[in-house]
């Protein structure tokens, strides 16, 4: 152990201590969904020197081998079974941040709303990590900053770790707090910190005069900027879109007016305010949104199956059909690849593109990573589209980057999740209980 490891562990009390249930058993599937999971095991991975024993630890995690894991500040430990049965007790460390560190991480996260709005979601969006980073705080480990210790005597990551890291990666993937418990601060006590610095922020409550108050200047105030008090804290997003008013009254509607398909309007019109509102607020992303940057405007086939995608009557439904130019079934296919990824999931459903030379090698290099050579399942590839062995699952490459899990139903592929950057993943999430064939493609 090293000398500024007792540093790091002898401050962790024995109440910050938190354990994990062991995770069960995962087959053709990546052990980070999240951007910070992956992260985490680029640390792992970069840093050490034996790949052998990285796959091999990544095997054991798959296996289920990794039990219950325990997390305090700079240490996680858990029992890691060899395949042979023999129980291994396996410490990865990582440095806590010093109360310095910390102050200035609170610091940040009070000034900007929406990094605790993040955090409440159990997100770690990019810039919280950048603005920390700005802020002279890593949270996130670098190379090197994952440090071992096992009972079976290897100095450099062995089987036993890496396995511990693969599994505290899905962990992360569930809740970012793992991290800042790591780095050396429970949830509650981050939270009630956080809490506190925002209330001293705000400073104390304005006070009211009773009678009229005279005017002011208007160059005297902006001369007079630089002094006054900051503006007050954002309000909090409602907690749902407001209901508009229903139109199913005695009085008879004007002709040609449709009340039911109006009052649907409202209510999606409404929904897309409120959606709105919680960004601008800084709430976070609601689901549904592209992430592919900035929202191009809706073309009128897309906007119906974004109010198809709002559960309307059967009526305005067939209407909206009518609309989009789809049957029914496209209809409920466009309206799924909707409800997992916007416009942008609704173009992976309708174009299939042939990738250029330099998108084809990064696709495969990503297939070639996502499963050790023994589990890779037998893909076909046709433009843009990569067909499992069987017939029955699919991955769709976007022009972003993203893979897009595809299950066949009836005798037509249907969407079958939200996308995901690892192929594994993505495949993972449209097989559900199936098998997939493997090959040594």
């Amino acid at each position: 152990m090293s000398d500024h490891d007792d540093a790091r562990t002898d401050d962790a009390r024995a109440d910050d201590a938190r354990t994990y249930a062991a995770l069960p058993p995962t087959r053709g599937q990546g052990f980070a969904r999240t951007w910070w999971g992956r992260a985490w095991l680029r640390a792992l991975e970069d840093a050490a020197l034996d790949g052998e024993q990285v796959k091999a630890g990544r095997r054991l995690a798959r296996a289920g081998a990794v039990g219950a894991v325990s997390v305090r500040p700079g240490r996680i430990t858990a029992v890691v079974q060899d395949r042979d049965g023999t129980p291994h007790r396996a410490d990865v460390l990582l440095q806590a941040l010093s109360e310095e560190q910390w102050n200035s991480f609170l610091h940040m996260a009070v000034e900007r709303a929406g990094h605790i709005a993040a955090l409440l979601d159990r997100e770690m969006p990019p810039h919280l990590v950048e603005d920390a980073a700005a802020a002279g705080v890593e949270l996130l480990p670098g190379l090197g900053d994952l440090e071992p210790e096992c009972d079976c005597g290897a100095w450099d990551h062995c089987a036993h770790t890496a396995a511990l890291c693969y599994q505290s990666a899905r962990l992360l993937d569930q809740d970012p707090f793992v991290l800042l418990l790591m780095r050396g601060r429970q949830e509650r006590a981050l939270l009630d910190e956080l809490q506190v610095r925002g209330a001293a922020a705000a400073g104390p409550e304005p006070v009211v005069p009773d009678g009229p108050v005279e005017g002011v200047d208007a160059a005297e105030a902006y001369a007079a900027a630089a002094v006054l008090p900051p503006l007050p804290a954002l309000p909090e997003a409602p907690s749902r879109p407001g209901s508009p008013p229903r139109l199913d009254t005695d009085a008879r509607p004007a002709a040609g007016v449709d009340a039911a398909a109006l009052e649907f309007l409202a209510a999606q019109a409404a929904g897309e305010a409120y959606r709105l509102l919680v960004d601008a607020l800084g709430a976070g992303q609601v689901r549904g949104r592209s992430q592919d940057g900035p929202e191009k405007e809706p073309t009128l086939a897309q906007d119906a199956v974004r109010l198809a995608a709002g559960d309307p009557q059967e009526a305005i439904l067939a209407r909206l059909a009518q609309g989009a130019g789809r049957d029914g079934e496209d209809l409920a296919l466009a309206v799924r690849a909707w409800r997992y990824g916007g416009a942008a999931a609704l173009s992976v459903l309708e174009d299939a593109w042939a990738p250029d030379s330099a998108s084809l090698a990064r696709a495969r290099a990503a297939l070639e990573a996502a499963w050790d050579v023994e589990e890779r399942p037998v893909l076909h590839a046709m433009d843009n589209r990569w067909t499992a062995n069987g017939g029955s699952l699919q991955l769709r490459l976007s022009r972003d980057g993203r893979w897009w899990p595809y299950r066949e139903e009836g005798g037509r592929w249907a969407p079958a999740g939200p996308a995901a950057q690892d192929p594994a993943t993505a495949l993972a999430s449209a097989a559900g209980d199936e098998e997939l064939g493997r090959s040594d493609m």
